[in-house]
């Protein structure tokens, strides 16, 4: 548990140790080894080490007096606290935690630093089996022949690989314009962002996590705004932002005995180098997308699967329902035929769970008690929000930059998700009207 003394200045902006690629031991406290503060007779705090407080002022107070209840209620100064059985919260990562994308992040600089590598076969179609015949001819066409199999890529100095790349990952097509992907986006996969794990093949977890703290040094302390060039692709986002108040909200979830995780459609390395720096949240505590490792430890482009799909079968990451399966999987050890459905009782979800995207609809539908969604204008998720089931949701705006209100109501009743199903709420019906964006300014 990290302390419950105030937390120092360094903190709530980017760490001068982490953008030298040094996070090992500046901090010393971890993130998962039970609540701190003086015991009492049964060992256990007798109240909340520290309740949520608001120094920035970007927390809507309604908010804020919900989650210091959760707290009350179901950690350390709880009559039915369980130092054995911790109340589980889950917090998704980019646009929840931190503004902007750390997967995108290191994406672009392992492009920009020669860090991708060549298929070891040559053939592009296998770093993904998604690509389509006219993203694998022309990836091969651009990029095979600047590098021997398995070698780094220059695509600092040889744009048109990096450009082709960057296009088929951030527009899911072609510079040529020709679909990507042949499943750009199922309810438990999205090609592109499992991608961005996948190019990291031959490497070793250590290696990638020393690419992504240097990812986060060079983003972190760009002004708001800042974009760069990958190839010959500008306008591309670099620039990220903890948010302080989340950071705030995790600690004090784990001084209060809550046994906190992030989980990510970013890749695992990607994030869990940077999440106990920044948040106080340790690796293991970390799911993001996972790849299987060869026999020396270094990555594949094949991804670990969860529930029925096997490893190598490549159809679900750690996105929207895929988020369930990797709870279950990961943080509850749920048996395998039972991973990709929510969990029938309450003590096998989590108590929280915050989120931004669509994406994240069904790991917040599981929580039972509080479910925190930061307001990015996603229909899904806004609606269900709205709808607020049992009066568990809270909406808040986004703590840096927020999106102006929405200024057509949600159109929950026609909207429909990834598969062309209508959208449902959390008990699995249609919704019955629509609603207007009512919460979106900071205080």
């Amino acid at each position: 548990m990290r302390h419950s003394s105030p937390r120092p200045a360094v903190r709530l902006r980017p760490s001068l140790a982490l953008a030298a690629g040094l996070l090992g031991g500046v901090l010393a406290c971890g993130g998962d080894t039970g609540p701190q503060g003086p015991a009492g007779q049964d060992g256990r705090p007798p109240g909340p080490v520290r309740l949520l407080d608001d120094k920035v002022g970007r927390w809507l107070p309604e908010n804020r007096a919900r989650l210091n209840e959760l707290l009350t209620t179901r950690g350390t100064a709880s009559a039915t606290f369980d130092p054995k059985n911790r109340p589980v919260a889950v917090f998704d990562w980019d646009n929840t935690v931190v503004k902007n994308d750390m997967g995108d992040a290191t994406l672009f600089w392992m492009l920009r630093h020669d860090k991708v590598r060549q298929p070891a076969d040559g053939d592009w179609g296998n770093t993904s089996t998604h690509l389509t015949a006219e993203a694998r001819t022309a990836l091969n066409t651009v990029c095979t022949g600047i590098a021997e199999p398995g070698a780094p890529l220059p695509t600092s100095t040889q744009p048109a690989c990096a450009d082709e790349i960057v296009s088929i990952y951030n527009r899911n097509q072609t510079r040529a314009d020709k679909a990507a992907w042949d499943k750009p986006i199922t309810q438990t996969l999205n090609t592109a962002y499992a991608w961005a794990a996948q190019l990291q093949a031959g490497y070793t977890p250590e290696e990638l996590r020393g690419f992504a703290r240097a990812a986060y040094a060079e983003n972190a302390f760009n002004p708001l705004g800042t974009t760069q060039t990958v190839g010959t692709t500008s306008g591309l986002a670099f620039h990220v932002r903890v948010y302080d108040e989340m950071v705030d909200l995790i600690e004090t979830m784990q001084v209060n005995g809550f046994d906190v995780w992030i989980l990510t459609a970013s890749p695992q390395f990607v994030v869990d180098a940077i999440s106990e720096e920044l948040v106080g949240v340790k690796p293991q505590r970390v799911v993001g997308i996972r790849t299987v490792a060869d026999a020396n430890g270094r990555l594949t482009a094949r991804l670990r699967g969860c529930g029925t799909v096997a490893d190598g079968a490549d159809t679900l990451i750690t996105y929207d329902q895929g988020k369930r399966c990797w709870i279950n999987k990961a943080i509850f050890h749920l048996p395998t035929e039972r991973q990709q459905a929510r969990a029938g009782e309450e003590n096998q979800r989590q108590v929280f769970a915050a989120g931004d995207s669509d994406t994240d609809l069904s790991f917040l539908q599981d929580a039972t008690l509080l479910k925190l969604a930061i307001n990015r204008n996603r229909v899904q998720l806004m609606c269900n929000a709205y709808a607020n089931a049992q009066g568990r949701w809270l909406v808040q705006p986004m703590f840096i930059q927020p999106r102006t209100q929405q200024t057509s109501p949600y159109p929950c009743t026609s909207a429909l998700d990834a598969v062309g199903q209508p959208i449902t709420d959390e008990a699995g019906n249609p919704f019955t009207q629509d609603f207007e964006d009512r919460v979106f300014t900071l205080p």
